[in-house]
């Protein structure tokens, strides 16, 4: 019966996300018919189409990129909730995105310092492998510690506190750039789904589902987690060398989609903890694909809100995703009941 349900609840999520995406493709300044969005689909009558040419330059890349952004950002947030039995863990307390935020910092702020690598392998991958490498920095910091310390909500106060200094270090780079830069880094720090293009999509799909495929194949040993460390120990497992491929999982997807969307929260918190509420269940065999699409939700509707609640241009989808995202983790935290994590 419950494999009954959990399809039937996996068909009415997944025909919520595209409707969303519908809608997600015709909001914006000009408004496009639902017709020209099938015949986009359908390759049909794309001659000449203006309509066609939004779609496909702007729209489509922009929507992908925030299907793609949601199902990392929820995993993300998945395995931290997880690892650290914790309803408030996302993929943001280890200072994960933290570290990425620094990397972008250095290639946006560092002017001079990176113009060398920047010609040679271009601005998306170099951005890219900024963010990366201070995704790592921080995720090998964090490694390192977890090898003397054994407690993960002592770990996981170490990753605020890193959060932290490495905010710091960024403000002090934005305090020494130059106007120009530090308004690019601002609005980046923002949220934005706009800038992404079509190369930018194909550097990010592959990687994302990539992280996304390996997660799900720990599926089986993330539930034993649940049930005790030393409880998974004695089932085989071994428990440092998963704790090594959840943080390097998290690093991937999290530093990934904030290299190209900026940091954006509460989604990483919020996901997991709806795809528990709806399936009533802790198996991650279902909880990894219905928080995907949980979050793929979440910012696609937040995505179309930032279009369409004024007129005088794009809202920063962070803003969106806080103003929907906390009266819900709010609630989480005043809750009697206990959690199912």
């Amino acid at each position: 019966m419950s494999r009954v349900f959990n399809t039937i609840i996996f068909v009415a999520i997944l025909i919520i996300l595209g409707i969303l995406i519908l809608i997600d493709l015709k909001t914006g300044q000009i408004d496009i018919p639902f017709k020209n969005i099938i015949s986009f689909f359908s390759f049909s009558n794309v001659s000449d189409d203006s309509y066609y040419l939004l779609v496909k330059e702007f729209r489509f890349p922009r929507v992908l990129v925030a299907v793609l952004t949601g199902f990392a950002l929820s995993v993300s947030g998945l395995l931290m909730q997880t690892v650290f039995r914790n309803p408030l863990a996302g993929p943001y307390v280890l200072g994960i995105s933290s570290g990425a935020s620094l990397g972008v910092a250095l290639f946006v702020l560092g002017g001079s310092l990176l113009v060398g690598v920047q010609g040679v392998l271009g601005t998306n991958i170099s951005l890219l492998i900024s963010a990366g490498a201070g995704a790592a920095f921080v995720m090998l910091i964090i490694l390192a510690v977890s090898v003397r310390v054994r407690d993960n909500i002592s770990i996981l106060i170490i990753g605020i506190l890193i959060a932290g200094v490495v905010s710091s270090i960024v403000s002090i780079l934005q305090y020494y750039a130059n106007d120009i830069s530090v308004k690019s880094f601002v609005v980046w720090t923002m949220g934005n789904l706009d800038a992404v293009s079509y190369n930018d999509v194909m550097l990010i799909l592959p990687i994302i589902v990539f992280g996304l495929f390996g997660v799900f194949l720990m599926s089986k040993n993330l539930n034993l987690t649940l049930l005790g460390e030393s409880f998974a120990k004695s089932m085989g497992i071994n428990t440092k060398i998963q704790r090594i491929l959840v943080f390097s999982f998290v690093s991937l997807l999290t530093g990934t989609v904030t290299a190209f969307c900026g940091p954006i929260g509460f989604i990483g918190i919020a996901a997991p903890h709806i795809a528990r509420w709806i399936f009533n269940t802790a198996n991650h065999f279902v909880l990894i694909p219905a928080a995907s699409i949980i979050g793929a939700i979440f910012l696609v509707s937040s995505d179309i809100l930032t279009h369409s609640i004024t007129t005088q241009g794009i809202l920063p989808v962070n803003a969106v995703t806080a103003i929907m995202g906390a009266p819900f983790i709010i609630w989480v935290v005043m809750q009697n009941k206990k959690t199912v994590i």
